[in-house]
């Protein structure tokens, strides 16, 4: 059941908001009530909580299971400061 909230907030923060849920192609109320549910199930799960972005790519990269991460990225701080 939909209800009605009203907030007081920065003009130039509700400015921001409305282009940034035009880009994202979202209703302002529809992302202050995607965040509102981020909120409350942060609560629930004691867990990490991962952004969609992240949970979308995850399971993208296949690394071998014997392979240690310390040591590559080692070698790539050594790469990169030769």
């Amino acid at each position: 059941m939909d209800a009605k909230l009203t907030l007081k907030l920065d003009k130039d923060a509700i400015e921001e908001a409305k282009h940034y849920a035009k880009k994202m192609n979202m209703s302002l109320s529809g992302i202050v009530e995607k965040y509102f549910n981020s909120l409350s199930h942060q609560k629930k799960d004691k867990e990490i909580q991962y952004s969609p972005l992240v949970k979308e790519l995850s399971g993208i990269i296949h690394l071998k299971e014997d392979i240690n991460l310390n040591d590559v990225y080692a070698e790539y701080l050594i790469q990169k400061y030769r």
